[in-house]
């Protein structure tokens, strides 16, 4: 049983009808205020036929009332199936449609780009709306000067538009003027009704549609054609994209590469350099006036606190992603809140603090605090040899039995009690690793034989992404 439905579409066509005929003029008299000048007056025009109800009400329930002339009302005489204009009845049309942004809080739609939809349409059905337009007047002169006016539209016809929905072709159409019948008057007229009614007859070809389905548009990130790789592992399958998709490239607006320094992004230049960034340091902020809301507004809405930029780690194929807000006092910067569960997980203990062997010591004035067991550092400058002769031996890494440490930038070293000892030999590590500061809660990367903050840093083109 189908379900109730109702869009008014034949009202609207009517409704349009009356629009075409609406505002047209007689003249007659003469202005009371210029008794030189024409007085126009504008010919009504209402819906109903000539019944004897419709009589009625225009006599206002008075047999001693005339009805007052000009006057155009108008009728639906036939509506007919057009059978020449028939269509394949099962044909589906789907469109992929875009909204505009609904700001619910200002309750008015924005120029950035809201909720996609896909609709799905069936073939609407052809007919013919026959409508007959009444011209009612009480002499002559009258209908001269409205026919006059009404029949040069008419040529070979008049457009109208029932609707400003840019999807819905059916909502087009056209009146053809086909008949005119001049006069409903007798002859011989002897005590006829004086009012004269002209009758225009006109057909449109119209359609009429049944309901269409709206349907909110997904959008697909992963397609798994195999959950199975060739070894048969099932989550190997799954999480390598580059099995199930081949090469995937990502495309970043006008190539522009993106700085994190702290919690703040920097969109730059493609050509734009970045530098001193080596060792445990992060490089400085370039001068850009690149503003993100150019880039961002391209692409839609940013949402403050649910947008998302995300970060590609290259040595595991993970991304680091976190919400983003822009920076009110600045424009070109971003504000990264970081989702924690996607930083790396760290590989070593975490350490105490990132020290210079050659400038502090354990225990030692302005120094670090004195040394106790389990404690870690990592280095960003050699010990130098055993040598007590050596210049640039650290005397206040010695232990507790005379022994000394010899370590090399990048090491870190750890305290067992009574003697410091290497626990991480950067000479013969090429693993990547990860390490916590404790003391800035800071997480950094072993890789490629230098640490570096862990996502920090600069993203080229193509390792960076904008989730609006």
């Amino acid at each position: 049983m189908q379900q109730f439905f109702y869009d008014e579409q034949i009202r609207r066509f009517l409704l349009q009808v009356t629009r075409v005929f609406s505002n047209f003029q007689v003249e007659y008299g003469y202005e009371t205020d210029n008794p030189q000048k024409k007085a126009l007056y504008r010919v009504p025009v209402r819906y109903g036929d000539a019944t004897r109800q419709a009589q009625t009400i225009l006599q206002q329930n008075s047999a001693n009332s005339l009805p007052s002339t000009p006057l155009m009302t108008f009728h639906v005489t036939n509506l007919n199936y057009a059978r020449d204009r028939i269509q394949e009845p099962y044909f589906v049309e789907k469109q992929n449609v875009r909204q505009r942004y609904w700001d619910t809080e200002s309750e008015s739609y924005e120029t950035t780009q809201g909720t996609a939809f896909t609709i799905e349409k069936l073939m609407p059905v052809p007919y013919d709306l026959e409508i007959n337009v009444d011209i009612w007047t009480s002499n002559t002169n009258q209908k001269l000067q409205i026919l006059e006016q009404i029949l040069t539209l008419f040529n070979p016809g008049l457009e109208i538009q029932s609707t400003d929905n840019f999807i819905d072709w059916t909502s087009l159409s056209v009146m053809y003027l086909e008949q005119v019948t001049w006069s409903s008057r007798n002859i011989p007229q002897g005590t006829d009704d004086p009012i004269d009614i002209a009758t225009l007859r006109f057909v449109m070809p119209i359609w009429i549609s049944p309901p269409a389905k709206v349907k909110k548009l997904g959008v697909v990130e992963k397609i798994i054609a195999s959950v199975y790789d060739g070894a048969g592992d099932m989550n190997e399958a799954i999480y390598d994209s580059d099995l199930l998709l081949g090469t995937r490239q990502k495309f970043t607006p006008f190539n522009y590469q993106t700085l994190l320094l702290g919690n703040k992004l920097q969109v730059l230049e493609p050509q734009a350099v970045v530098t001193n960034n080596s060792g445990v340091q992060v490089p400085s902020a370039p001068p850009s006036n690149l503003l993100w809301h150019t880039v961002v507004d391209l692409y839609g809405s940013l949402r403050a606190g649910i947008s998302q930029v995300r970060l590609d780690n290259p040595y595991d194929d993970t991304q680091i992603i976190g919400t983003v807000a822009y920076d009110p006092s600045d424009d070109r910067f971003l504000l990264f809140t970081v989702d924690t569960d996607t930083i790396p997980q760290n590989t070593l203990d975490p350490i105490n603090a990132i020290v210079n062997p050659q400038a502090k010591g354990p225990g030692t004035i302005n120094g670090l605090p004195a040394a106790s067991e389990g404690q870690r550092y990592l280095f960003i400058n050699d010990t130098g040899s055993d040598s007590a002769e050596d210049p640039g031996f650290a005397e206040a890494w010695r232990g507790t039995d005379g022994s000394t440490l010899v370590a090399n930038t990048n090491d870190i070293v750890q305290y067992d009690g009574v003697r410091w000892n290497i626990a991480f030999d950067s000479s013969n590590e090429s693993t990547v690793q990860y390490v916590t500061n404790l003391t800035t809660s800071v997480q950094y990367r072993w890789a490629d034989n230098q640490w570096l903050k862990s996502y920090e840093g600069l993203y080229p083109e193509g390792e960076w992404s904008i989730v609006l």
